[in-house]
């Protein structure tokens, strides 16, 4: 069904876990070049921005530099967004947190990988509601945020606006899982398919 498209914001920082934020890039990015491919004349169902929070270089785990192309202060309106995990110690600051609250409260959905689910937790965004993290993690997680009822081993939680997934490959489960929420399963399944990946739904 054709329709305007919907941006997907993924916020990547220093140390972030590559796969946490390439993995739903990936998939985002793929399932609106097949629906381009079927519908050329649509918009892409998917729009996918990467944002740091000064717009400069970050490095990844492993040492992978990237260039984002925003800034939490400049950026396109957001209908998803992505805070994938990695070593967030450095991303548990006022204006960060802030930015996430604040674009949680604009977007259709806001979606952690693994470890950024502490951040979401930060922004009082797990409040009251059943969240998951990386299997390592789970239970320091809980011990932070008794007000956040930790899910272990699953692949993610869906809590309507508010998506969690488990660690690095988890996340690429849960984006094909909002593709199909939002496109429709057929989507999803086209994206695995052309992906070679093994969806769990």
């Amino acid at each position: 069904m054709a329709g305007a498209s919907r941006t997907v914001g993924i916020y990547v920082y220093d140390e972030v876990e590559v796969l946490d934020f390439a993995g739903p890039f990936e998939v985002f990015s793929v399932a609106s070049r097949l629906a381009l491919r079927a519908a050329p004349a649509d918009p892409p169902p998917f729009s996918v921005e990467t944002i740091s929070r000064t717009g400069g270089p970050i490095v990844a785990r492993g040492g992978l530099v990237v260039v984002p192309a925003w800034a939490i202060g400049a950026h396109p309106g957001l209908d998803l967004l992505i805070v994938p995990g990695g070593v967030i110690d450095g991303e548990l600051r006022p204006d960060v947190i802030e930015w996430i609250s604040c674009q949680a409260g604009r977007a259709e959905i806001a979606a952690s990988v693994c470890t950024g689910a502490y951040l979401l937790a930060a922004a009082g965004l797990l409040d009251g509601r059943r969240a998951t993290t990386h299997w390592e993690d789970a239970a320091d997680l809980a011990a932070r945020h008794p007000e956040t009822t930790v899910i272990k081993d699953t692949g993610w939680v869906d809590e309507g606006r508010i998506v969690t997934s488990a660690g690095i490959s988890a996340g690429i489960d849960m984006s094909l899982h909002l593709v199909a929420r939002l496109s429709g399963r057929p989507a999803a399944e086209r994206t695995a398919r052309q992906m070679e990946y093994h969806w769990h739904p």
